[in-house]
């Protein structure tokens, strides 16, 4: 790892974080919620703009892996929060909301593979037509 690789996943990191910071609130400001769904929201959207990078990664193979980096590891990675989505999910279960707590789990779960999936599917069908 050289000085270059740090320096994209910190960039992208800090750009990341700060996204991360502002959908959260609005979307916990917006959104009457008993879910945290601005945890959820930004782990959801992540994982679309993953799947959508990686099928670009496999259309592109000329983008240099410092642009891969800065992206995945760098911005979606702090973008994406999947330590906020386990103690939340912790404080659900400790206060008893089984419900509240396995619906968090299952959406978070499932909705980002579904995501993801929905991302890369939808960009290697676009570059085919």
């Amino acid at each position: 790892m050289n000085y270059l690789t740090i320096i994209a996943v910190a960039s992208g990191g800090a750009i990341g974080a700060t996204l991360r910071m502002l959908i959260n609130g609005i979307v916990n400001k917006h959104v009457i919620h008993t879910l945290p769904f601005g945890t959820l929201a930004v782990n959801l959207i992540g994982s679309l703009l993953m799947g959508i990078l990686f099928a670009i990664f496999h259309i592109n193979t000329d983008i240099s892996l410092y642009t891969k980096t800065f992206l995945t590891t760098g911005f979606l990675g702090a973008l994406t929060t999947y330590s906020t989505f386990a103690i939340e999910s912790f404080f659900l279960l400790e206060a008893g909301d089984y419900l509240h707590a396995f619906s968090n789990m299952a959406l978070n779960l499932f909705g980002t593979i579904f995501m993801v999936g929905i991302g890369y599917l939808t960009i290697l069908h676009f570059a085919k037509t």
